[in-house]
């Protein structure tokens, strides 16, 4: 377009630059149709020129914030013409502040329609990375490639920044690499599926855990196709079994059928397949360097009890006796957690304990080991693992005792003297009830205000146990 104003960004995200050069042409007055935007190294537009100087500025406005996080989102869809349209929109609400609420606005729809499924990117970004480890120079690094359909790297990079914190770790896609190296985020130019890694030994043990919770009555195939399109199915190693699981479905499902019509209340839960696959995960944790805590404990403490559980309790993580025994809660707050299990009429042998941190996390004074508490990306870390717990044992019931259990339960902080009155419902529709951490008691320093608490404690406890029997009849 002969005459027009050229605009070019550094990147095809590039939302600052897009701001900036949208901002000084809509305060000008220019029409969208005198604008061509364009991104550097791009392809150049049939009549586009060199950079052209912005017009002299008129008075500036002011924009909804709702308008600077939908561009923002809207930048990174993979439409050329997002940079119009966004600028289109611009210009509306310059003469209309409510503009964006009109959703019969083709406009705004369509732009709510590109954000929309930017998230849904991003989405599946989170949901479907699968890092192999590999070794460099400097020790274990861990490497996934991922194939996104809009331009959602660099959004994104910061949510496995914060998740992956104390890991190293690479994301490869074929418009550009990001790397986290524990303290700097880098990015580098795009890669192809052949210089990402295959596959590590993990994969082996998850792929027998999850053929074994692989349950052919639940399928959905067309509804797990538009969850999960096949474009990411060879980036996960699960994913490679799903041919063969599927084809044997019809006669997995019949002989689960079987076996349900002649199981009485009476028989044994078969957990020949759970105790291999638990045995597994606890194999494949003791191996585990997720988070730095490995580095400096005696040893992983995974969880213990029956597979076929009612009530998995989740404590925060083991202490100085439990690193040592390699079991949980044997401490002084395990005796203190059995003794309020005993007077609330639940059998601890007949419960499933773990910890939300599956390593002991302390400071060294002297000779003693002193408890550290946690912090979010060491929880985010071991989250996985109690996920996989609870995956295998799908208890009705899960207890999370003490802030740090409820949120590697919940994903999110949570206040126990709000909550422990009351479930919350778990992503997989399991009830979660909330109560205070045995240790808690013990370093209350009153001798009445101990005894009130351990009474709410174990109040508490009836209460999980009168629940659990109801679900259970």
């Amino acid at each position: 377009m002969i005459g027009a104003h050229h605009v070019t960004l550094a990147s095809e995200d590039d939302f600052d630059g897009w701001r900036d050069a949208a901002r000084g042409l809509a305060e000008a007055g220019v029409p969208p149709s005198a604008i061509a935007w364009q991104v550097d190294g791009g392809e150049r537009d049939l009549f586009g020129g060199p950079e052209t100087e912005p017009p002299p500025p008129g008075p500036s406005f002011a924009v909804p914030r709702a308008f600077v996080d939908l561009a923002r989102t809207v930048i990174c869809h993979r439409d050329p013409e997002r940079f119009a349209l966004l600028y289109a929109m611009l210009l509306k609400l310059r003469s209309n502040k409510q503009a964006l609420e009109d959703r019969a606005d083709p406009l705004v729809d369509r732009l709510e329609g590109m954000a929309k499924e930017v998230r849904r990117d991003a989405h599946k970004m989170h949901a479907f990375v699968r890092f192999r480890e590999v070794e460099d120079d400097e020790g274990p690094r861990f490497v996934a490639w991922f194939e996104p359909d809009n331009h959602i790297v660099r959004r994104e990079a910061g949510f496995f920044q914060r998740r992956f914190a104390n890991m190293r770790w690479s994301i490869l896609t074929p418009e550009l690499t990001i790397h986290w190296d524990g303290q700097n985020l880098t990015e580098g130019p795009g890669a192809t599926r052949a210089e990402a890694p295959d596959g590590d030994p993990v994969e082996e043990t998850w792929k027998t855990y999850y053929a074994s919770i692989f349950n052919p009555a639940r399928v959905k195939v067309k509804a797990m196709t538009k969850e999960m399109p096949k474009k990411y199915w060879r980036n996960m190693p699960e994913t490679a079994l799903i041919g063969d699981l599927l084809a044997g479905a019809q006669a997995r499902e019949a002989e689960m059928i079987k076996r349900s019509t002649t199981v009485t209340a009476t028989t044994p839960r078969p957990t020949g397949n759970l105790d291999a696959s638990w045995a597994a995960l606890k194999a494949e944790a003791a191996r585990c360097t997720r988070c730095e805590l490995h580095q400096c404990a005696t040893q992983i403490v995974f969880g213990e009890g029956p597979l076929d559980a009612a009530i998995v309790f989740v404590g925060e993580q083991p202490g100085d006796q439990e690193d040592l025994a390699g079991r949980p809660f044997v401490g002084p707050a395990g005796q203190l957690f059995n003794a309020a299990l005993e007077e609330a009429g639940i059998d601890r042998t007949q419960a499933y304990v773990t910890n939300a941190v599956k390593h002991f996390k302390f400071v060294q004074r002297g000779k003693k080991r002193i408890h550290s508490k946690p912090d979010t990306s060491e929880i985010e870390a071991c989250r996985w693992w109690v996920d996989r717990e609870r995956e295998l044992i799908r208890p009705p019931l899960t207890v999370a005792l003490g802030a740090t259990a409820a949120r590697s339960l919940t994903g999110k902080t949570v206040t126990i003297s709000k909550s422990r009155d009351a479930p919350l419902t778990l992503a997989d529709g399991g009830e979660c009830w909330i109560t205070v951490h045995p240790s808690f008691l013990l370093r209350l320093p009153d001798e009445q205000v101990r005894r009130e608490e351990r009474a709410k404690f174990v109040a508490d406890l009836q209460r999980i146990r009168k629940r659990a029997e109801a679900l259970a009849a």
